[in-house]
């Protein structure tokens, strides 16, 4: 007897065991999910395996846990030839069922940290609830404070009173030549803050952050990489516009080339920041700060063409969301430049980059051509500093020399 659980799901037996009643709830998550019709078939039908099973072994959903889920899969590759996303898909059911309260939390014993992960996660803490410093800032400099206390500590007890200049230059002299210069500068900015807060805590006596090693940091030493003009366009034209995906796509790629937008700022974009009577976007910039920016009739059509005709229906509220289930937003700008990435090479395009800040510095790059001041610019990229947009006036060769001096020995 055919047993229907949701739409076009069908099982051939009545589902039975301890999370048989949850089959239907389930598969209405993954339709709403995006999940094909055949990975929903899948995860449903691994589910009543799943619940089958448990039943027959007499556990109830409260005493479901991993290490059940383990032993049912052990036990049915000796039945049934196993499945690539089988484990995937049953992890996903018990997630599903925790979420709802049918089956407990599991219960992991927390790992005790070492003296320096005690140290360090002390310090995040610090830098996130006293300094209320950017998530990404704080990622960027634990890595270097966690090398540091590894380099002079080991697995030993952090004694902070111990750490002298010596080890402090030591350590700066043997990582710093490994790294990219702004890398290299953010090592030693993270470690001077560290110093003082070790300073500030009394862990430290002297005052050790003068003692780190500065880097040098020329300003202005390379010229924006830019896509070229042409190139922008042999990408956009590129994107076949009949497909939900190549909606998406070609609307992320004009928000950058005509809005210049950064990747995380397309990544975060809400279907509320689009006011679509006043014709502006609000874009969530570094350091949460918020801007509103006119949208431009183009790049406003073909947001809505995607939003009509292209993007899934989901829970999300982000504009542009994954075309896989399970669909949600974008994670963030790694995600954006990934899909840059593709679209370049599918374009055949040899760019400067494969990032999307390329499509940030060839807008500023017309502009400038097109008569625009730095300081036009500079409020259309959102630059806080005037010092950040002045390095585009690299790039305006043929006012540049206008500027240059005359060979003193005469023409040659």
């Amino acid at each position: 007897m055919r047993h229907p659980i949701h739409g076009d799901i069908v099982l051939s037996h009545a589902p039975t065991g301890p999370l048989a009643g949850q089959l239907e709830a389930f598969a209405t998550w993954a339709t709403e999910h995006g999940y094909a019709r055949y990975s929903r078939y899948r995860q449903v039908l691994l589910a009543a395996s799943f619940s089958r099973w448990l039943g027959r072994r007499g556990v109830t959903a409260r005493r479901v846990s991993s290490a059940e889920v383990a032993h049912y899969l052990r036990s049915r590759t000796r039945r049934v030839r196993p499945h690539s996303g089988d484990a995937a898909a049953l992890t996903q059911f018990v997630r599903f069922l925790r979420q709802r309260d049918v089956v407990p939390a599991e219960r992991i014993r927390p790992r005790r940290p070492t003296p320096v992960e005690h140290v360090v996660d002390t310090f995040g803490a610090y830098l996130r609830d006293e300094r209320a410093l950017a998530p990404m800032t704080i990622v960027s400099y634990v890595p270097f404070i966690r090398a540091f206390l590894d380099d002079r500590f080991g697995t030993g007890p952090v004694t902070l009173t111990r750490v002298s200049a010596r080890d402090v230059v030591g350590f700066v002299q043997r990582r710093a030549p490994r790294l990219h210069r702004k890398r290299a500068k953010v090592l030693t900015t993270a470690l001077r803050s560290f110093l003082r807060y070790g300073q500030a805590r009394g862990d430290i006596v002297q005052d050790l952050a003068g003692a780190v090693p500065a880097v040098a940091q020329w300003s202005m030493t390379s010229i924006p990489r830019a896509i070229p003009a042409t190139a922008v366009r042999q990408v956009l034209a590129s994107i076949d516009r009949h497909t939900a995906i190549g909606r998406r796509d070609y609307a992320i790629l004009l928000g950058l080339a005509r809005l210049g937008l950064r990747a995380g700022e397309v990544a975060r974009l809400e279907l509320e920041d689009l006011d679509w009577a006043g014709g502006q976007v609000r874009v969530r910039g570094k350091g949460h700060h918020l801007a509103a920016l006119p949208l431009p009739t183009e790049v406003g059509a073909a947001i809505a063409a995607y939003l009509r005709h292209g993007r899934p229906s989901c829970s999300s509220r982000r504009v542009f969301v994954r075309a896989k289930a399970p669909v949600r937003g974008f994670v963030g700008a790694q995600a954006i430049g990934s899909l840059v990435r593709h679209r370049l090479a599918r374009a055949g395009v040899t760019a400067p980059t494969t990032g999307a800040h390329q499509f940030r510095h060839a807008l500023a790059t017309q502009m400038l051509r097109g008569g625009a001041t730095l300081t036009e610019i500079g409020e259309v990229l959102r630059h806080r500093s005037p010092q950040t947009t002045a390095i585009y006036a690299k790039v305006d060769l043929e006012t540049l020399r206008t500027l240059a001096l005359p060979w003193p020995g005469g023409e040659r």
